[in-house]
């Protein structure tokens, strides 16, 4: 039933040259992407049901979530190169196998740091999901509709969201913590045998004996201590730690450089960090992230506190998003397909725009209306951006760069989306005042909210700024050549 339904998303993405086979092969990267995505929403609803499983304080069980997007975020780079060097249909299955064991340890282990450990092992696997299923696209669907499986890629990604609180939810309900873990684990072996029957042979560029250990090993920890550098502290207050952790990412960075430059079989070549084009989208990627965190971060304080919701009610506005994004995924991929990716970038940032400010400005006047209103903007401006933007990132890439150049776009993401739940949330935190109990301050929650979203709005407005920089520079580096 599982299979059936998401071969018909796939074949509604109306990729009319793909045959059904390349059909089945675009419903195991869809299988994929949503695995991923689950792995990360559906943990949120059971951390007090872990803490009361586990007798452990709120800031432990955090760490069930963190584990496993710190682990995505660190290797997900790594996950994109090994594919290359290896074949991306061997890394991918290898990926997908380690996501499937790793979520049935998550729900038979006895204790939380083993769960926390067994997270790290899923993360790990998810990382490789995420970076192969946008590479395999360049190898499955003809150019011309590569938007329109973008599409599809993101829509699955917004289902996995958007079904993991009410599905863990309901487990939660009808049995217990262990089942939200477990029901991934069927999943899992439904996306590995598509992966074994339907999956194209990649050819590898190389072995792992050409890998870069050592550029791996500096990017890993540059990246490990950025991702605790927005997370120790909540990412509400700036201590000696943090300092020392951002000071640690400026050199480790610096270091990744000189080291990438001398590689023999370097991570990223340095033609990537020559691109402007490709900095360009990267940038954009992260930008528009770091926005979009900031509508889970700063919602449901907002919905709660300054609108007085009750948790079903807070529930219903947030789902409203998620609702958008899978309904709005697969026409975003097909306008792009038609108008041209370059063109849906700004239409899609102009969007995002309008909404932030609307989000900054109306909920104080319209109350929850005003709030769907400004998410119903802002969401399907993010649709159309994201298939724009990983159709112009992908277009050109080579074979051999396809699967580092993927995983450097899923990171970019994932850096705006700690970077969005820290400095987003600390900037709310910042206006926001008291937000416990009767101490609740509700001016300053909405003056928060004024003061969030306009910074988001600025953001994007900047994303903006970006594209048309990046598409002059993109129109001068032509001109070059010829």
């Amino acid at each position: 039933m599982q299979s059936s339904a998401l071969e018909h998303i796939a074949a509604k993405a109306r990729i009319s040259t793909v045959p059904p086979t390349g059909r089945w092969t675009l419903t195991c990267l869809a299988l994929s992407m949503l695995l991923s995505s689950l792995g990360i929403s559906i943990a949120n609803v059971a951390l007090p049901s872990l803490a009361k499983a586990f007798d452990s304080s709120f800031q432990h069980v955090q760490w069930v979530v963190l584990a496993y997007l710190l682990a995505v975020t660190i290797v997900i780079v790594t996950a994109g190169r090994l594919g290359d060097l290896m074949g991306h249909r061997r890394v991918l299955i290898g990926g997908i196998s380690v996501f499937t064991v790793a979520s049935a340890l998550c729900g038979m282990v006895p204790s939380l740091w083993l769960l926390i450990a067994a997270r790290v092992l899923q993360g790990l696997g998810a990382a490789v999901l995420m970076a192969l299923s946008v590479a395999f696209v360049r190898e499955t669907v003809a150019k011309e509709n590569t938007g329109s499986a973008m599409g599809l890629l993101g829509t699955m990604s917004a289902i996995g969201t958007a079904l993991g609180p009410s599905l863990g939810g309901l487990l939660l309900a009808l049995v217990n913590w262990r089942a939200i873990f477990l029901v991934m684990v069927p999943l899992g072996a439904l996306n590995l045998f598509l992966a074994y029957r339907f999956l194209p042979a990649s050819k590898p560029v190389g072995t792992a004996r050409g890998f870069d250990s050592l550029g791996t090993l500096l990017l890993s920890l540059t990246l490990a201590a950025y991702a605790l550098a927005a997370t120790v502290g909540g990412g509400t207050h700036m201590g000696w730690l943090n300092i020392a952790l951002l000071a640690a990412v400026v050199a480790g960075a610096g270091l990744f450089m000189v080291v990438e430059a001398k590689a023999a079989s370097p991570l990223i070549h340095a033609s990537v960090f020559r691109d402007a084009s490709l900095r360009g989208n990267l940038a954009m990627n992260a930008l528009v992230s770091t926005v979009m965190m900031a509508t889970f971060v700063v919602g449901p304080f907002y919905l709660a506190h300054a609108l007085g919701l009750n948790a079903a009610f807070v529930g219903m506005a947030m789902s409203v998003g998620p609702v958008i994004s899978t309904l709005t995924g697969i026409p975003a991929g097909r306008i792009v397909d038609r108008f041209g990716a370059s063109r849906v970038i700004v239409v899609g940032l102009t969007l995002m725009t309008a909404g932030a400010f609307l989000l900054a400005l109306v909920p104080a006047t319209f109350g929850v209306a005003g709030y769907v209103t400004g998410i119903a903007i802002l969401t399907p401006g993010y649709q159309l951006f994201q298939a724009a933007n990983n159709t112009a990132v992908m277009a050109d890439v080579e074979p051999d760069r396809r699967g580092v150049v993927s995983g450097m776009l899923s990171l970019s993401r994932n850096l705006g989306l700690i970077t969005g739940a820290s400095v987003m949330g600390a900037v709310f935190a910042r206006f926001a005042g008291a937000m416990d109990g009767a101490a609740v301050d509700v001016r300053g929650v909405t003056v928060g909210m004024h003061v969030t979203f306009a910074v988001a709005g600025t953001l994007t407005l900047a994303a903006i700024v970006v594209s048309y920089r990046a598409r002059g520079d993109a129109a001068s580096a032509a001109s070059a050549i010829e």
